[in-house]
């Protein structure tokens, strides 16, 4: 059966507060003219989730928002299928508010619209693989025949075939998620939500749950929103990301944007061990132009990380790359001292401030 096209939804998150307390709205007017987290808090007994989050996430596009404990991406991540409601702001989905939906709207949303993958798996025990994938298309009513129809063909996608009429209790951790992560999909809701979910696995299990992911999307161009507190992971999947601290966006970006161009010392310290080679791509540092002879040289195209230029370098004995833009013109070259400078150099906000 064709894939249902489900990657036209887009969202958009304007001026969004989240203050926590007996009575949050007498605040909100307060934190706009800057009262600060500890203020509220110490002053009024309220705690300040988020401030001003403004977002845009493309359709079709995976959006990582990512930081520490307690920075507010997991109560930002709930305001979207609105878990949790917002104390003022707007959360656009296809430019209709979430936050102005009436309660049967609600519901219809969180049925058709949006679907959950969580760090603790959230699988039902007494189901086996197959009824826990076909859960979210029952709640809607689906015919029975297709429910089992879609939920085999995602199991099978994800790597479980074989497994159907297995429990929960029967399945290694990373096997969970995958159930999780069929379900999701089996629901074929244009948004994908995924609270920290691969954080609870162990390091190698969770690379590869990155891997399907990334080749699953390939495929299904959904607009997925990722929490996660670890870089390299946001590094790794995300299209854009955001970076959240108290309940603030420090910094938001493409992952190369972000590298090279930390807004802060924060972000710096976050940023000083990530693997550059994975992250800036050759056209950011190419020289323009084309060489003389530049003809004779292996090349690559634009977008690809240095990493895999320095590869093909060493793997051909060159010292030196053509660079192609997607119609395969040239349009620059890379040597290896280059990229070798660019994948050991950190950038941190202070030496690029004293450099401007």
């Amino acid at each position: 059966m064709a894939e249902k096209s489900t990657h036209g939804t887009g969202i958009i998150i304007k001026n969004l507060y989240k203050i926590f307390g007996r009575n949050p709205q007498a605040y909100v007017e307060a934190v706009k003219k800057g009262m600060t987290k500890a203020e509220l808090n110490t002053e009024h007994g309220h705690v300040l989730g988020l401030k001003d989050i403004n977002i845009d996430m493309p359709a079709g596009c995976i959006q990582v928002v990512m930081g520490l404990s307690g920075s507010g991406k997991s109560t930002l991540i709930r305001h979207i299928n609105r878990l949790i409601d917002p104390t003022a702001g707007e959360v656009l989905v296809d430019n209709v508010d979430v936050v102005k939906m009436n309660e049967a709207e609600l519901r219809q949303f969180r049925r058709h619209k949006t679907a959950m993958v969580f760090q603790k798996f959230a699988l039902l025990p007494h189901r086996t693989v197959l009824e826990n994938a076909v859960y979210g298309l029952e709640i809607q009513g689906v015919p029975r025949s297709k429910q089992l129809e879609e939920a085999r063909r995602w199991i099978a996608r994800v790597g479980l075939e074989g497994f159907e009429d297995s429990y929960p209790n029967q399945l290694s951790g990373g096997m969970q998620q995958r159930v999780g992560l069929a379900r999701a999909l089996t629901n074929d809701a244009p948004i994908l939500l995924m609270d920290e979910a691969f954080s609870a696995l162990d390091p190698l299990i969770r690379m590869d749950m990155q891997s399907v992911l990334l080749d699953l999307q390939k495929e299904i161009k959904k607009t997925i929103v990722f929490i996660t507190h670890d870089l390299d992971e946001a590094l790794r999947l995300g299209d854009r990301i955001a970076i959240l601290r108290d309940g603030e966006i420090v910094q938001q970006g493409t992952g190369q944007d972000i590298v090279l161009n930390p807004a802060d010392d924060y972000i710096s310290s976050f940023v000083k061990e990530v693997n550059r080679g994975r992250v800036i791509m050759v056209d950011t540092i190419m020289t323009p132009g084309v060489r003389n002879g530049g003809a004779g040289l292996p090349s690559v195209a634009t977008g690809t990380i240095l990493e895999h230029a320095a590869r093909i370098m060493t793997e051909e004995h060159v010292s030196e790359i053509q660079v192609h833009d997607g119609k395969g013109k040239p349009v620059g070259h890379i040597d290896m001292q280059s990229v070798i400078s660019a994948m050991v150099t950190p950038i941190t906000h202070e030496a690029r401030q004293a450099a401007e």
